[in-house]
């Protein structure tokens, strides 16, 4: 008997390797976007580790915290390398993310059969997002805890319960130790959520099958092809075709990252901003409070409606309703065709003026607010939301191509 037949007695590792690499038959015309699901994949991996290893030597308490991170930096063998490996790292998994969600978008990863696929995914980046929040703070420096001090104060514009729910939030009446404390419990417990919500994702996946440039589903069409009678005729082994493929993309991808991280880990303030190398005071208020990049298109909208009644909460509504609209997705696209390939031209205006209105806003997010800023940024949050609420309209009404029956190159 074979050490693997003993394995396989006991566990299903061939079957495994070959129901989701070598025998997974995946569309044989993905391209360039299709690189960053798996780097995605890796970032969390890079996340995961450098943060165990942080944790280490972090101290979750107000008079020590930032005097941790400095003394990882500073004394710890390689601790600036990880340091800066974990904050390049945040902002390189929400570029790949939302890169992958913008692959998904033009050529309808969110279509039918893969809506329930498409869900997980955008509940993957609310943990991220959350993830990310819970971590920001804790270098403790001025730009961490004025920025936490301003989102933990939107919920107190909640009605009726906004100020039970922000101290809830904070574990105190202020921003504090006792907040510290929990947002390192959370930080640190939320990416391995996020790793079983890959996991779900993957499994999800693999049950529907992977989509493509074309929206033609592999699975439906002729049987047969090099390696199986059964297999779609247009699919290819995921192992050693794309594994492979990806490995090159990884390549790539590790030396941009090694780029910023030994040449502009601060990214001129963008990845790690200049207020947080001072230690946080409460008593001195940052000339302009700006969350980090990721968070500033939301940012932009909640600035962008004005108080009501004295209250906030219409621009918290704005803001969270921007992320619900991403849920609503599938049942949205009334198109007969999935990819971007196939439709019209006013599909692609539309989706051009999806994105620009959210780098725009992620630009005015980090801005100072002016009027003619906060017009714009009222221009662009309206833009944006058009996107989703015409979309029963316009996808219905554009013209599309003919499908083919077969994937293309």
């Amino acid at each position: 008997m074979s050490f693997m037949n003993w394995i396989d007695e006991r566990f299903p590792a061939t079957k495994v390797w070959k129901e989701h690499l070598s025998e997974y038959y995946a569309p044989k015309n993905f391209n360039f976007w299709y690189f960053f699901g798996s780097l995605a994949l890796l970032v969390l991996v890079i996340q995961i580790l450098t943060g165990v290893w942080l944790a280490m030597n972090y101290k979750p308490d107000a008079e020590l915290a930032f005097a941790s991170v400095e003394y990882i930096m500073r004394d710890v063998d390689w601790g600036w390398l990880i340091r800066y490996m974990h904050s390049t790292g945040a902002s390189a998994f929400f570029i790949v993310v939302y890169l992958h969600m913008f692959r998904g978008l033009i050529y309808g990863s969110y279509r039918k059969p893969r809506e329930l696929l498409w869900i997980i995914g955008v509940i993957i980046y609310v943990a991220m997002m959350a993830t990310a929040f819970m971590g920001y703070l804790l270098p403790w420096g001025q730009m961490s805890y004025w920025g936490a001090q301003v989102i933990v104060n939107l919920f107190a514009a909640v009605p009726v319960v906004g100020e039970d729910l922000s101290v809830w939030v904070r574990g105190d009446y202020v921003i504090s130790d006792a907040t510290l404390n929990r947002f390192f419990a959370f930080h640190f417990l939320l990416p391995f959520i996020l790793a079983a919500l890959v996991f779900v994702h993957i499994v999800a996946l693999h049950k529907v099958g992977s989509n493509n440039p074309d929206g033609v589903e592999i699975k439906k069409g002729p049987k047969g092809n090099r390696w199986s009678e059964t297999a779609p005729a247009d699919g290819i082994p995921f192992h050693p075709y794309y594994s492979v493929k990806d490995i090159v993309g990884v390549g790539v991808f590790l030396m941009l990252f090694a780029a910023v991280i030994f040449f502009a880990p601060e990214m001129n303030g963008f990845f790690i901003e200049a207020p947080n190398f001072e230690p946080a005071n409460p008593l001195k208020t940052p000339a302009h409070i700006a969350p980090v990049w990721y968070f500033t298109p939301f940012y932009a909208m909640l600035r962008a409606v004005p108080p009501m009644f004295g209250s906030q909460f219409p621009g918290v509504v704005v803001m969270f309703g921007a992320i619900i609209m991403f849920f609503l997705l599938p049942w949205l696209d009334r198109s007969p065709v999935k990819s971007i390939r196939y439709k019209g031209m006013l599909t692609k205006v539309w989706i051009a003026i999806f994105v620009v209105s959210f780098v725009v806003l992620g630009w005015l997010g980090v801005q100072s607010a002016t009027p003619a800023k906060t017009l714009l940024a009222q221009i662009f949050t309206g833009l944006y939301f058009l996107f989703f609420f015409l979309m029963p309209w316009y996808s219905k009404i554009d013209k599309t191509k003919p499908v083919p029956e077969r994937v293309t190159k």
